[in-house]
């Protein structure tokens, strides 16, 4: 029985051909509908020139498997999210590989009320039974059909704001040529029939899933520069960008600064506790001080989770909270079946900005200030728990505390860092951060980097 490598932590990508392939798909659809004895899923699929045929054998192997499949198109992945809720099925599952090289695909599964299926909640119970591949194949097969759910979706996402609120802004939006621009135009042309004074300036918006401007990753500083240009040609009052399956927004301000996925969680945290100050936020491990404070300061509580969207959003639902954000541009909603969402960040943040009058560079500036950082760093590293030791064993001695919720953090009172190996790429991932010390703060980052490249 041949071990299927594709299943990671908390969703499955893989290399296309060897590690992901249609029989592969069809295997998962039947093990999928085995595990969760489903009657009713529904599917969707990026834009990847692969998403079309694996999605199409995973509903061959849950048709075959006797569930019915609702197929709602090429979408974003939270569209999956809102789709499996709002029709009440059985599960969802998005075929993408989001900001994966483009020879690389995946899937991510939510079971009933969008809930996430991970290695903790079932994806490797999945990964057995499509590795065994002995399927009893249902007497009567399952049905199919079509759904363009866009419109109900978009009516969801505008629940967010006071539309009222609203004054004249200007938007750069970079859909990366991923699925993000289908959603922005449905969303320009609502406001257009609203009459809402806000004016969208879009660059590589037309989906293509051979990625011509490049794999849209704008987390990574070589492809920030499209937007940042057009905000600055354009004088924009916001630059937006997302990923290519649109579940992470990222943020320019009105200068082409771009703003890290950290400062947005604490703008978003700040939104919802002025709402209700007794509220609870979770956020990851990597980069904490900014909203543990500010959630502090408003007496509401900031819970800790292990860094992922499956392990957040089994979090927020423990704990019942109404915002859960990863510094990574992950932003997480109870109101949206405590899913995460890349559309519903930027609604709020143009509120913020519309209600405060102030730009958004404003809006930020104090949580840079007080807690800097120069966001995440990754570095590819030949054997990374060895690399991660040797930093272990270099501060262990100086830390005032370690945790070890997410690789190991380390707490030194006026600076602290994160290390931890990738989930999804063979990569190392540092984050730090000081208390208002930008000198220390690079001088600790060069200390930690060269003992990570020290072979």
């Amino acid at each position: 029985m041949k071990e299927l490598t594709c299943f990671k932590a908390y969703d499955i990508r893989g290399r296309l051909g060897s590690e992901l392939n249609e029989n592969i798909a069809y295997r998962i659809g039947c093990a999928y509908a085995t595990f969760l004895n489903a009657n009713e899923v529904v599917v969707g699929g990026d834009i990847r020139t692969s998403s079309s045929s694996l999605k199409l054998a995973l509903s061959e192997g849950l048709r075959d498997s006797g569930v019915d499949v609702i197929d709602i198109g090429t979408v974003g992945t939270e569209e999956i999210y809102f789709a499996t809720s709002f029709l009440g099925c059985d599960g969802g599952v998005e075929v993408t590989a989001s900001h994966n090289p483009i020879d690389f695909n995946g899937m991510k599964l939510v079971r009933q009320n969008s809930r996430p299926i991970s290695s903790d909640t079932g994806l490797l119970e999945i990964q057995k039974l499509a590795q065994k591949n002995e399927f009893i194949l249902a007497k009567t097969r399952g049905g199919f059909r079509e759904l363009d759910l866009t419109t109900e979706y978009v009516d969801h996402l505008l629940s967010y704001i006071d539309q009222s609120s609203l004054t004249p802004k200007r938007l750069v939006c970079n859909a990366g040529n991923g699925c993000a621009g289908k959603i922005i135009d449905a969303i320009e042309n609502r406001f257009i029939e609203l009459g809402m004074p806000i004016q969208f300036i879009k660059i590589f918006n037309e989906p293509d899933g051979l990625f011509p401007n490049g794999i849209p990753n704008p987390i990574l500083h070589q492809n920030r520069a499209p937007t940042i240009e057009a905000v600055l040609d354009n004088k924009a009052d916001i630059g937006l960008a997302w990923d290519g399956d649109f579940d992470r927004c990222f943020f320019v301000d009105e200068n082409g600064r771009f703003i890290e996925g950290y400062y947005v969680v604490g703008l978003l945290a700040k939104f919802f506790l002025e709402k209700d100050p007794a509220s609870t936020i979770i956020h990851d491990p990597r980069l904490i001080w900014n909203t543990i404070d500010l959630t502090g300061r408003f007496g509401g509580r900031a819970v800790m989770s292990k860094t992922g969207h499956a392990f957040i959003k089994e979090r927020m639902r423990l704990e019942n909270a109404v915002y859960g954000g990863e510094m990574s541009a992950h932003h997480y909603f109870r109101d949206f079946y405590f899913c995460d969402s890349g559309m519903i960040p930027w609604l709020l943040v143009m509120q913020l900005m519309c209600l405060g009058r102030r730009p958004l560079s404003e809006m930020v500036d104090e949580m840079i200030d007080s807690y800097p950082s120069p966001g995440e760093i990754n570095r590819a590293i030949e054997d990374p728990s060895k690399a991660i030791d040797r930093v272990l064993v270099n501060y262990e001695k100086m830390a005032l505390s370690i945790d070890t919720t997410d690789g190991i953090s380390m707490d030194f009172g006026n600076w602290r860092f994160n290390l931890r190996m990738s989930n999804t790429e063979p990569l190392v991932r540092l984050n730090i951060e000081t208390r208002g010390d930008q000198e220390l703060l690079y001088q600790r980052r060069d200390e930690i980097l060269k003992i990570l490249d020290d072979t």
